[in-house]
């Protein structure tokens, strides 16, 4: 993915027998992904939103080009993302996934551990996947200040203060 692109949904399968897509946000106020249109899949098909209704966990919404309920079950799983320049700037605490993938990670003494390969969340907050050669397999990290207190964007890396054994 483009660092001039972020992800702000995805689309979870279709919605009704006429073509409207079930959509989730990524956004803060999740109605905004509407004002990003048009929107790039990871599929490499640029389309133009409009939110119909909200549903259960998302928006029912029609994408420019699909029609039929077929076309929009293919679309599952299809990943949306927006123009990086339309997108507010964030808090000086708060950072876009895209920009913390690939950012070297050091401990608190200076040794290199490795790259974030993955910014993870599965409700409880984010965590981060670390990976590197002095690590075995990757390792999960929560993106907490107390783990986490350096985030430095032009250096390309974060510092990184694990809890005690996690590392081992």
């Amino acid at each position: 993915m483009s660092k001039d692109k972020i992800v702000v949904g995805a689309i979870a399968g279709s919605f009704g027998v006429k073509g409207e897509v079930r959509l989730k946000s990524f956004c803060a106020t999740p109605e905004d992904i509407a004002l990003y249109s048009p929107l790039t899949g990871d599929n490499g098909v640029d389309y133009t939103l409009k939110i119909t209704r909200q549903v259960k966990n998302g928006f029912a919404a029609r994408l420019s080009g699909i029609r039929f309920k077929d076309e929009a079950d293919a679309l599952r799983g299809v990943k949306l993302s927006a123009d990086r320049d339309l997108l507010p700037s964030l808090p000086d605490d708060e950072y876009y996934h895209a920009d913390l993938m690939g950012l070297d990670v050091l401990d608190t003494g200076g040794e290199v551990i490795g790259k974030v390969a993955a910014v993870l969340n599965h409700g409880a907050g984010d965590i981060l996947e670390l990976r590197g050669p002095s690590l075995k397999g990757s390792v999960l990290l929560p993106f907490t200040l107390d783990a986490v207190p350096t985030v430095d964007l032009a250096a390309k890396r974060i510092i990184i203060d694990p809890p005690e054994g996690l590392l081992d």
